[in-house]
């Protein structure tokens, strides 16, 4: 049985899922997969389920929801069912290769090895590791954790990165009940809330390269929530004491 369950979420991902899951399972320390797949109709999920009868059994798992609920729904739903496991460091990563699946390992010698709680994959922890995108949207993502941190007094560099290794007490203890935003929020909010509990959070250099194949999800209205969720998180912490 392995300690460390990747959890992917997916729409529409038919292009990459096969390849990173192959990926992932041909690292040398034993991943398990759980795929959150948002109802895609362009057969991701069956691409999954064919994978898990054949090459993966009892190492990848899928969870079918109906409809496009949200990436922090999602993420909620796969952390929810790692904790209903054994599993002791659950991870987010993305489909579409832009997070490298070798450094999943590092993510997780961070954690196990060197006793951080959470583990991010930073892009801007030594300079600007982004390749592939349009600069528009570079300094978009660069000071949207320059924001983060004018509100929040975090000094996380890459408040926004969705590529992360969470031991199993940080999810137990922040209350996953209470998360409420589902976009670029969803992941200012978890680390925001690691950062009030006390845990020891650390960011870890990558190389994110954007998607290949396949289409973005980034809209307006996931940067708009980012936006406004960032002040609300803050005000929300001046009058809630945490334990």
């Amino acid at each position: 049985m392995s300690d460390s369950i990747v959890i992917i979420p997916t729409y529409n991902e038919i292009e990459n899922i096969e390849r990173i899951l192959h990926k992932v399972f041909s690292l040398p320390v034993d991943f398990h997969v759980l795929v959150v797949d948002d109802g895609s109709p362009d057969g991701t999920a069956d691409a999954v389920k064919r994978l898990m009868h054949s090459s993966y059994a009892g190492k990848l798992h899928i969870e079918e929801r109906k409809g496009k609920l949200g990436l922090g729904t999602a993420y909620i739903h796969g952390f929810k069912w790692a904790l209903a496991r054994d599993y002791q460091y659950v991870f987010e990563m993305d489909a579409d290769f832009s997070h490298n699946p070798e450094d999943l390992i590092r993510l997780r010698e961070a954690a196990a090895i060197g006793g951080a709680d959470m583990v991010i994959g930073s892009r801007y922890i030594q300079g600007v590791n982004v390749v592939n995108w349009p600069m528009s949207r570079v300094l978009m993502s660069y000071f949207a954790s320059v924001y983060v941190r004018l509100i929040t007094r975090i000094k996380i560099q890459d408040a926004t990165a969705g590529f992360v290794c969470f031991r199993r007490k940080v999810l137990e203890t922040i209350g996953l009940d209470e998360v409420r935003f589902v976009g670029y929020a969803f992941q200012i909010e978890m680390k925001f809330k690691a950062i009030q509990y006390g845990f020891n959070v650390i960011e870890i250099p990558i190389i994110f390269t954007d998607r290949t194949m396949g289409e973005s999800k980034m809209s307006t209205k996931i940067f708009k929530e980012a936006f406004w969720g960032v002040i609300q998180l803050k005000l929300e912490s001046l009058f809630k004491k945490r334990k």
